[in-house]
């Protein structure tokens, strides 16, 4: 080649490759995952000048029970091929790179004829002959998530052990950057996160609210507002305790993530029983909509039912759960003057106020906001 480069997969192809979880908080930083992928590879040949060098990773949520129902797939890569192996995948039962994935061991090899290991087909099918190839794994903490991989040495030579301690150096460098990534991902949505029911909090609520409310402003669009309420969950509490209530809240939570599925939509808790819904480029008749549909979930949801850590015995809650909702929508019911952060407010007062004339009209009801004049 004329020019070395080093290629991989676009970012937000990456990203599937990193949806895995840790447990440790770190610094949210942005880390550009794919940057950093071909400046390992690009290192890497440099100390080890080489015909070509790849860093292939399984997809987590895609691992299989046994090695051949596992894919490794190739996410950078450098050579006469690279551009062709970018995206492409192999079986973890096949290859050097898969038995250093199943082992979690560095493997040189040593002899293309003899090596047990060596997978003649991809020579076959691309036209290409591998000579020598050296591998070591990419770990995320004790598991094996990757391996990264040189193939035949510039100079015509086998790897040799030093060659194998380098190419290791990488691969800790690799694996540090992606636990480091995992961490800031993270710590980033923890941020985000109410701890007990895993939707959005209110600080991220009223963010989302802002910048859904300026784009709606300059792109002549609609947001409409959920506010809902729990009816009656103070029996819960006050029936079989506040864990029990705590678990409802849970429920509840998955329910409406499940039930809200509209692109754009942002499901928060706003606070003890309350929850929000934003429904970005939706208008009434649309809002209507899903919260019949949530409506609908709890009436076929039986809450707070079996055998839980915080209790010695089943719980069995015999009544129905249900909720009120109010229904507010910008421009329809705030108009468009004044500051963002007062139409906020206006929109939330409309939607709040709403739900409560829904639980004076008797609860398990919709409401629809009136319009709020600007002050």
């Amino acid at each position: 080649m004329s020019e070395f480069q080093v290629f991989s997969l676009a970012l937000e192809d990456i990203e599937p490759f990193l949806d895995r979880r840790r447990y440790a908080a770190f610094v949210p930083v942005r880390l550009r995952a794919d940057v950093f992928l071909r400046e390992i590879l690009s290192k890497a040949n440099d100390f080890l000048p080489s015909g070509g060098g790849s860093i292939l990773m399984d997809k987590p949520f895609e691992r299989g029970r046994n090695p051949s129902e596992t894919r490794l797939h190739f996410v950078a890569a450098f050579g006469a091929l690279a551009d062709q192996l970018v995206g492409k995948s192999l079986s973890a039962d096949d290859g050097v790179a898969g038995h250093v994935y199943r082992s979690g061991e560095p493997y040189v090899m040593e002899s293309r004829d003899s090596d047990p290991n060596f997978y003649a087909k991809f020579d076959e099918t691309h036209d290409f002959r591998t000579s020598s190839i050296i591998a070591v794994p990419i770990r995320i903490e004790r598991t094996v998530c990757g391996v990264l991989e040189l193939v035949n040495r510039s100079d015509g030579r086998p790897f040799s052990e030093r060659d194998r301690q380098l190419l290791e150096i990488f691969a800790r460098y690799t694996s540090v950057f992606i636990e480091n990534l995992l961490d800031a991902q993270r710590a980033n949505e923890m941020a985000r996160r109410d701890d007990l029911t895993g939707l959005y909090n209110d600080r991220f609520f009223h963010h989302r609210l802002t910048e859904d409310l300026v784009r709606a402003d300059v792109v002549s669009s609609s947001v409409a507002l959920l506010f809902l309420d729990l009816d009656n969950f103070k029996d819960v509490n006050d029936t079989h305790g506040h864990l029990a209530g705590s678990q409802v809240l849970k429920e509840f939570g998955f329910l409406l993530s499940k039930t809200v599925t509209a692109g754009g939509a942002t499901l928060a808790r706003y606070g003890g029983d309350e929850f929000v819904v934003i429904l970005a480029d939706q208008g009434q008749d649309e809002a209507l909509d899903t919260a019949h549909r949530i409506q609908s979930a709890m009436r076929e949801t039986t809450f707070l039912q079996g055998t839980y850590t915080w209790t010695e015995r089943p719980v069995v809650w015999r009544r129905d759960l249900t909720c009120s909702l109010g229904v507010a929508v910008y421009p329809d019911h705030v108009s468009r003057e004044g500051t963002t952060d007062l139409k906020k407010n206006l929109l939330l007062r409309a939607a709040d106020q709403a739900m409560y004339e829904a639980k004076d009209q008797g609860k398990d009801r919709i409401q629809v906001a009136e319009p709020i004049p600007v002050p």
